[in-house]
């Protein structure tokens, strides 16, 4: 499992470069600086989660566990709807779409998927002692 965690991180992980350019040279002809602000948002967490992503990775192959499993994917999950959810968003309004901004119902899920991931990877990694405290 480490081996898919390590590669979906590293496609994750250049995906934000990409999109991070591309919001930080392209974006600003198309849409105005609050919704480059959102698409930031989304290219940042998604850089993020994908360094949470590469530990759960590395420490998968020491210390194995299911938690480090679901830890990564939260964090996998957590990126598509939170990161995914302001990049729809933005497209939506690059288009000028309307009627579809209920999209961003979806973040908040992303957020709550991040934070299990963090709260999953702690508790994978105490000690066994403290596990049966």
């Amino acid at each position: 499992m480490h081996k898919g965690f390590l590669i979906t991180a590293a496609w994750l992980g250049a995906l934000s470069v990409a999109l991070g350019a591309f919001g930080a040279h392209g974006l600003k002809k198309l849409v105005g600086p609050d919704t480059i602000s959102t698409f930031e948002t989304g290219v940042r967490y998604q850089f993020y989660h994908t360094l949470a992503l590469l530990a759960v990775a590395i420490l998968y192959e020491r210390f194995p566990s299911r938690m480090l499993r679901y830890a990564g994917n939260c964090f996998i999950t957590g990126t598509i709807l939170f990161s995914g959810s302001l990049y729809l968003l933005t497209a939506l309004k690059a288009a000028d779409t309307v009627g579809l901004n209920g999209v961003g119902a979806i973040t908040p899920f992303g957020g709550l998927f991040f934070i299990a991931g963090w709260l999953l990877l702690a508790f994978s990694i105490r000690p066994k002692s403290e596990a049966r405290s």
